[in-house]
């Protein structure tokens, strides 16, 4: 074992079991973790800075939750090295084994950091906007063996060691008398993030979570309770609420995930929302996400939050990092953290797989090219999807877009950021639409203006705050 990952294992070791000197240990692990990130210097002082501020902020409230005793040491341990570990004891990209290399000989690049996989489009609510479905008897999903299939080829092919689940509610899930619990069990060095309603995360469930050990599920909120029910149902925030009691009692470290829509960014602008979750709660983790309009006609940017707000939900971000050392992460404010655009499989990036097997760059771009299980049934891998035209084009984007001395780090998304070339130089003749309301809006007018408008807006505002 290498010296560095041998420190930083036992570090990690001492935090989780020594009580007495973890604080201490803590401090010294944040202090070998600010050396490293700010010698990395193939990434500006400013994405050093604040790479360094989430992780440390994850070790913070990992500290924090261990003396109130909500974790398991096996769950909290898995978490920590695989997720924290391979950024610091490796290098800020997580290579560090011949799959990588022998990957890289192959195709000419290093491959995809992660995957994100919705094997079914079922859930058991009706939220509203939401395209997933409550008629189990009509609803799209992949067999057991297509998603074994799928984990295996990211794991083995990719050198992943972090996938996340989506839906759907990825809990109903059953196929060939199997369910997700079988792949969490069957790949338990690999690390799950699951994005869940939290409703059918019960007791039982929670407990069988924890013995894993290496599942962390990420609950939808909307806000508190009224947000919540209004989006989601009536009732269905106090089953939240159960759902984390249920996972604290049994040391399963999690976290929650936010939509930001022009109902509810007023709150993500207090303090208060994030002290709730992360002191009273005992969350782990926070992912935001801007609303993203899929669909025909003005209607469609009815819940868009604004330019102008957009723009103070990152100055929020910046100071819950620097102040509140919460670890939140927005995927479009908070790009610093990924150097940019993660779709598209670049490495650092991911690829999004649906319950129909379409293969999309990302969970916000609802196009195509390929479908993993016609790749299979040509005698392909999951790695061919990413030599298709749509995702080379896209890499290519980010890689120029990246190489601009002065590039707009603020508006790092392919599609909601940079509408106009998204249409023009990204999309190809043959790229396929993930479903209707996809189709209809790429061929709106009116979705088009409406998108190069926000683009445009959003351009001269971001660009001022990078000034100052």
């Amino acid at each position: 074992m290498k010296t560095k990952e041998f420190i930083f294992k036992k570090a990690v070791d001492v935090i989780i079991n020594q009580k007495v000197i973890r604080n201490v240990t803590a401090k010294e692990l944040d202090k070998y973790m600010y050396k490293k990130f700010y010698h990395d210097d193939k990434y500006s002082v400013n994405i050093r800075m604040r790479r360094y501020q989430f992780y440390s902020s994850i070790l913070h409230t990992a500290v924090r939750n261990l003396d109130r005793n909500y974790y398991s040491k096996e769950g909290i341990n898995k978490f920590i090295k695989v997720l924290v570990g391979d950024k610091l004891v490796i290098n800020s990209s997580g290579r560090n084994n011949e799959v990588h290399e022998h990957y890289k000989s192959l195709y000419g690049e290093y491959p995809p950091s992660f995957i994100v996989l919705s094997p079914t489009q079922r859930c058991n609510l009706k939220c509203t906007g939401c395209y997933a479905s409550s008629d189990s008897s009509t609803v799209p999903a992949l067999s057991y063996s297509i998603v074994d299939k799928i984990i295996s080829d990211a794991h083995n092919i990719f050198g992943i060691k972090f996938v996340v689940i989506s839906g759907g509610e990825p809990f109903l899930y059953k196929s060939e008398g199997k369910t997700l619990l079988d792949i969490f069990k069957k790949y338990s060095n690999v690390i799950f993030l699951v994005y869940t309603n939290g409703t059918l995360i019960s007791r039982e469930i929670a407990q069988k979570l924890s013995e894993l050990g290496n599942v962390t599920p990420a609950i939808s909120v909307e806000g508190y309770e009224a947000e919540t029910d209004e989006i989601r149902g009536k009732g269905i925030y106090k089953k939240i609420l159960q759902a984390f009691d249920n996972l604290r009692t049994m040391g399963v470290p999690f976290g929650i995930s936010v939509t930001a829509s022009r109902k509810n960014y007023e709150l993500l602008l207090t303090d208060e929302f994030y002290d709730y979750y992360f002191e009273k709660q005992g969350v782990l983790y926070m992912w935001q996400f801007q609303f993203m309009p899929i669909g025909r006609g003005k209607e469609t940017f009815d819940l868009v939050v604004e330019p102008q707000k957009r723009m103070e939900l990152y100055k929020v971000w910046i100071r819950l990092l620097e102040v509140k050392k919460y670890p939140v992460a927005d995927f479009w404010n908070s790009a610093l953290l990924s150097n940019g655009c993660i779709a598209y499989g670049n490495n650092g990036g991911y690829l999004y797989i649906d319950w129909n097997g379409n293969i999309m760059p990302c969970v916000f771009v609802p196009f195509y090219e390929d479908n993993v299980i016609e790749l299979y049934n040509e005698g392909k891998n999951l790695a061919d999807a990413t030599t298709s035209l749509l995702m080379k084009r896209g890499r290519k984007w980010r890689h120029e877009y990246l190489s601009l001395p002065n590039h707009n780090y603020l508006m790092p998304c392919s599609i909601r950021d940079h509408y106009q070339n998204f249409t023009k130089n990204i999309l190809t003749k043959n790229t396929k639409p993930q479903n209707k309301q996809a189709e209809e809006a790429i061929n709106d007018n009116k979705y088009y203006q409406l998108m190069t408008e926000y683009d445009n807006d959003l351009e001269k505002l971001s660009k001022e705050i990078i000034k100052k």
